[in-house]
């Protein structure tokens, strides 16, 4: 028998409101530059797949 499933993690958001006013102006910025597409604006980096673990990035 299999036991019950965990819920993923919920992502909150920053707590923080200077960094969620930042987030927001670069969320609106990246909206005004593309518009109109196709492709929706990503404000934040995903994190590198094990493929590109060899790339050295700056951060």
């Amino acid at each position: 028998m299999i036991g019950p499933r965990k819920a993923a993690p919920v992502e909150t958001g920053p707590a923080d409101p200077e960094e969620k006013r930042r987030l927001d102006d670069a969320l609106e910025e990246g909206l005004q530059e593309t518009f109109p597409a196709s492709d929706p604006v990503n404000v934040t980096q995903p994190a590198p797949s094990k493929g590109d673990q060899h790339i050295k990035r700056g951060g």
